[in-house]
This record gives structure tokens, sequence and C-alpha cells, in this order.
């Protein structure tokens, strides 16, 4: 493993802490997984299964270290995996030169989309996982709607806006990557 990316990727997990102590809080104290974002870029940016597994695993750590949903730990750790793998295979469908042969605009609007479905799939699972485990404070449809999609929203959004500068951030430091 590159010891370059891997402080590229251990920088982005930790400005997604930040991101996901620092989110306002939705429907009964939940808050959006903004860590989940920085999760996907690592893996825009770092295509290859071992840093997909590598930040799929500190970011579910990290995660469940600062969750504030009451017996949130073990969710935290299964749901980032699941869709860290699963935003992995999305972004795999992509063209191989979806970055040097589109326009900014169609990568943005892929990069966007694949984001919002893997927070989906995250929300998704985050929220079986505690029903299963601890039960839910509220029903299973109300949080979907109250969290899971907002955090979509907001995700998605942050996505939009962190990923353009992120890569220039690696052109200019001459990573060998795929951005």
């Amino acid at each position: 493993m590159n010891t370059r990316i891997l402080v590229f990727l251990s920088l982005l997990v930790g400005m997604g802490a930040v991101l996901h102590q620092v989110a306002p809080p939705m429907l009964l104290g939940m808050k959006p997984d903004l860590l989940l974002v920085m999760v996907f870029l690592g893996i825009i940016l770092f295509p290859e299964k071992k840093y997909v597994l590598l930040v799929a695993i500190v970011g579910g750590v990290i995660a469940a270290l600062t969750t504030t949903f009451p017996m949130g730990q073990i969710p935290n750790v299964i749901d980032k995996f699941i869709a860290a793998f699963a935003f992995y295979g999305l972004f795999k469908l992509a063209p191989k030169n979806l970055f040097a042969n589109y326009s900014k605009s169609l990568v943005l609007a892929f990069i966007g989309t694949i984001t919002a479905i893997g927070i989906i799939i995250s929300g998704t699972v985050f929220l079986l996982a505690a029903l299963l485990l601890a039960g839910l404070p509220d029903t299973f449809t109300s949080l979907f709607i109250g969290v899971v999609i907002p955090a979509t929203i907001m995700g998605t959004i942050a996505m939009v806006i962190i990923f353009p500068i992120a890569q220039q951030i690696i052109r200019r430091t001459k990573l060998t990557v795929n951005a």
C-alpha cells in the first residue's frame, strides 16, 4: 500500500469524523452521516479493493466511536462496510476514462447519483441492523423519511462541492489515481 495514499485516506476520514460531529441533529437527535461522504470520496479517488476495505473499516469504527444513536456502534460498522463495497461496485460501472473523456457536469452528475444511492443503501442497512439488534426509537418509515432522505440530499450536495476540490488537490500532489 502506498503511504501517501494512506495518509490522504486518513485525512479524509479525519475530516469526515469532524463533519460527523458537527452535523446538526435531525429527527430524534439522529445526525446525517457526513463521514460516509468522505468514505465515498476516498473510494472515488483510490478505487482499489484494498483501499475500499481499509476506508470502510476505519470509517465504520470512527462512526461507531462517535455515534449518538443508542446501540448504534455495530450498525455503523455493518452499514459502512456494505455501503462502501456497494458504492465501489457502482463506481466500477463507469467507463474507464470517465474523468478524461466526459464533461465535468456529466462526471458530477454521475458522482452525485452514485453518492445518493450509496447513502440510501447505508441508511437502509443502518436502520435494519439497528432494528434487528436494538430496536428503533420510531418507525422505520419515519426514520427513513426524516433522517435518511435529508441525509442523502445533504451528502450528495456535499460530494458535488467537495469532489472537484479533492480532484484538484490530487492533481497538484501528483498522486497516482484515477481522478
